[in-house]
């Protein structure tokens, strides 16, 4: 019965067709498959196409690639460069990027490409879902008449992606879905289609609203993070720890929950509080409080990197300082080997250009060392934690993966070269007890004089 709703025609080849294989694309195309669907993924990176139809997944991603391998092998799912009107998919949903430009302006080149393959190829009466996160208006003054052009009926949708990096397979099974589209028959479309994953769907009365309903999601967690790395600023100034201050203010306390601080980035919260507040402008409306957050959290690295270059100063420690340089994928929990708006590769470039001189290393509990090298030609990348810190003026963690808080700090203290120290943008170390910091580790909001 509901493969009848879905192919009204009952003559598609595929039920499904993925418009961009990345993060988003690859994991909703393998979820689809897993629960019986026939998904055809388009990707235009040769190396990527390749790898799939071989049922390996390009990235890592928990419980992806035992899903791939199995439904590549049971023939539901299968990549390739380009749609045809042969595929005849009865639905099609768009989750190609949306990286910012040069000049910090969302971009809609990838959503009009991807429309037009979809526009060449779909069949009369299709349904599309865009998935991408885009600014407000762009399903319906940019996708709806590049479709519109065809001639051809179509349902048009608006369903964005909503899940956490590392929890991806599990949350699109969890998570409720937004559906928003602008008729009860598209809504029950779409809604249809995705019941098949979560058990949950939330249908919205318009495009706009499920787009901004994603803008606002990430952008919360930006201005979170935001105004708990001011309190951090605050803290290292009065000389007294962040972490402290945060965790007694919300134990017990169910009106506050402040996250704790650090570097604030990735593929999401790097761009989409940027491309909100680019929404709201056409609109004429300045969104204040998104761009104060934005502001504290990109201003972070050349701020700590201030107290970094000046402490290492001060030791006077060596002439060609080492500085290793530990997680460097945007964030450590869940697991991810996603570098894309790393923070911690802003902390280096801050570092190299106030250092020059210095020698860098790397090293990260998940990221490939392939991956790492070529992310900067000046990077030494290091295969384990202890042999990237060892004989480092410098250790500076750049993201929360939990390996670095298992590591006893005395074994940390003992690998540095003398007066080393450590610099922890993600406090692992700041509630434990029984070490003796002695000067030799800081935090974010605890880097007073003498650290610990």
């Amino acid at each position: 019965m509901w493969r009848n709703a879905l192919n009204e025609n009952n003559e598609s080849n595929f039920d499904v067709g993925i418009i961009g294989l990345g993060y988003v694309g690859l994991t909703l195309a393998s979820a689809f498959a897993d629960v019986g669907l026939k998904v055809v993924g388009i990707e235009r990176r040769s190396e990527v196409v390749d790898l799939i139809n071989r049922g390996k997944p390009h990235f890592m991603e928990i419980g992806l690639a035992e899903v791939l391998s199995r439904v590549v092998s049971n023939d539901k799912l299968i990549a390739r460069h380009a749609l045809t009107n042969a595929d005849n998919c009865s639905s099609f949903v768009i989750t190609v990027g949306t990286p910012l430009s040069a000049d910090g302006k969302a971009r809609l080149d990838m959503i009009e490409n991807a429309t037009h393959q979809v526009a060449n190829a779909m069949p009369d009466n299709a349904l599309v879902i865009l998935r991408s996160t885009v600014m407000i208006g762009t399903a319906r003054n940019c996708v709806k008449p590049i479709l519109e052009r065809t001639g051809k009926r179509f349902c048009l949708a608006m369903c964005p992606e909503r899940t956490l990096e590392g929890r991806a397979m599990t949350e699109l099974r969890q998570l409720p879905q937004i559906i928003g589209a602008d008729d009860d028959y598209t809504r029950n479309r779409a809604s249809s289609l995705f019941s098949r994953l979560t058990p949950t769907v939330l249908p919205v009365s318009s495009l706009e609203t499920a787009e901004i309903v994603k803008l606002a999601d990430n952008t919360y967690r930006d201005v979170n993070f935001g105004f708990s790395n001011e309190i951090a600023r605050l803290c290292d100034a009065v000389g007294v720890s962040a972490y402290e201050v945060i965790s007694a203010g919300k134990l017990g306390y169910p009106r506050t929950n402040l996250a704790s601080p650090g570097l604030v980035g990735g593929p999401c919260l790097e761009k989409d509080p940027h491309i909100l507040r680019q929404s709201a402008s056409k609109y004429g409306i300045d969104l204040e409080i998104t761009a104060a957050a934005r502001l504290v959290n990109e201003r972070q690295p050349r701020e700590t990197v201030d107290f970094i270059v000046s402490e290492l100063k001060r030791r006077k420690l060596a002439a060609q300082p080492i500085v290793a340089i530990l997680g460097l994928a945007f964030k450590g929990q869940p697991e991810t080997d996603d570098l894309r708006g790393a923070m911690s590769l802003h902390v280096f470039r801050e570092l190299r250009s106030r250092m020059p001189e210095a020698q860098y290393r790397a090293y990260d509990p998940v990221v490939s060392s392939d991956e790492l090298q070529r992310s900067s030609t000046n990077l030494r990348v290091f295969p384990n934690f202890k042999e990237a810190i060892t004989g480092a003026h410098i250790a500076v963690i750049t993201n929360n993966h939990p390996e670095f808080g298992t590591i006893s700090f005395n074994t940390i203290a003992s690998l540095l070269a003398p007066g080393g120290f450590v610099y922890d943008y993600w406090n692992h170390y700041a509630d434990i007890k029984g070490f003796d910091f002695s000067g030799r580790y800081f935090a974010v909001g605890n880097s007073k004089r003498g650290g610990l």
